[in-house]
């Protein structure tokens, strides 16, 4: 059992490693639009969509190898401060109570955004802006975000068992 769970935090590990390569990139087109816009007059909305698009991308997929890094937002007030078994407690009950859940609910009330997307060929409503399927593949990221972060999750659930049981 504990092989799965491992399989996951390094699939989550692996996968936001991959995915935060896309920053720098996401910079230099950032830089491109302004020199663009700002230089030489010329503005494409395409591009700054591929930038918005990319930043939720990024956002999205890392967010379960920021939870597996413990680089997450929390409220460290108390947390920091506490022994490892009493933050395995509160990482143990977190899990549970709220980011499983949480998760599970976003996956399934995402797949009808999701879906609808697809349905209708879903392109940019800017003139100039991405065609279809750009916006529906963003769109998917959704629920697949959830189903991440709900597996890691269960890695989270199970590590913090491991450090109850010390």
């Amino acid at each position: 059992m504990g092989l799965i769970f491992h399989g996951i935090q390094r699939a989550s590990i692996l996968l936001g490693r991959l995915v935060s390569k896309l920053y720098p990139l996401m910079i230099l087109l950032i830089f491109g639009v302004v020199i663009l816009r700002y230089f030489f007059g010329v503005g494409w909305i395409w591009l700054q969509e591929i930038i918005l698009w990319m930043h939720a991308l990024i956002f999205l997929l890392v967010a379960p190898y920021a939870l597996e890094e413990d680089a997450h937002v929390r409220v460290d007030v108390f947390y920091r401060k506490w022994s490892k078994k009493n933050q395995a407690w509160v990482n143990l009950l977190g899990a549970i109570l709220f980011l499983c859940p949480f998760s599970l609910f976003l996956f399934f009330s995402s797949l009808d955004y999701v879906t609808t997307s697809w349905s209708i060929s879903e392109a940019s409503r800017d003139a100039g802006g991405l065609p279809y399927p750009f916006i529906s593949l963003l769109k998917s990221t959704i629920p697949v975000t959830a189903l991440l972060l709900f597996l890691q999750g269960l890695a989270m659930t199970y590590k913090s068992i491991a450090k109850l049981k010390k």
